[in-house]
């Protein structure tokens, strides 16, 4: 019964991670276009929902900001490449305590 309910608790925590993959990866593609000057700046639902994805991303992306400044790597910022890195290794260390837990 317990490890039923720790792995109910695993896989929520996994898609969790999931959508913040997406949020993440998202949030860099819409950069990429705002500063392409792809999207229309005069559309207030789609600016709306470009801060509402930004707000999400920043929410785990500055603590990784804090602790590697850009200009120490390179001019880029990379702190979404490091976070989807540690998404991606949490995900697989999840599915593997599931699995040995069912």
């Amino acid at each position: 019964m317990v490890a039923i309910l720790i792995s109910a608790f695993l896989m929520v925590l996994k898609y969790a991670f999931d959508f913040m993959v997406y949020v993440v990866i998202a949030d860099v593609v819409l950069s990429w276009l705002i500063f392409a000057r792809v999207l229309d700046n005069r559309n207030q639902f789609l600016w709306s929902l470009i801060g509402g994805i930004n707000k999400l991303a920043n929410i785990v992306l500055d603590p990784i900001r804090k602790k590697i400044p850009a200009s120490l790597v390179s001019p880029m910022d990379l702190s979404p490449f490091f976070l989807l890195l540690l998404l991606v290794f949490f995900n697989h260390v999840i599915n593997g305590v599931v699995r040995k837990l069912l």
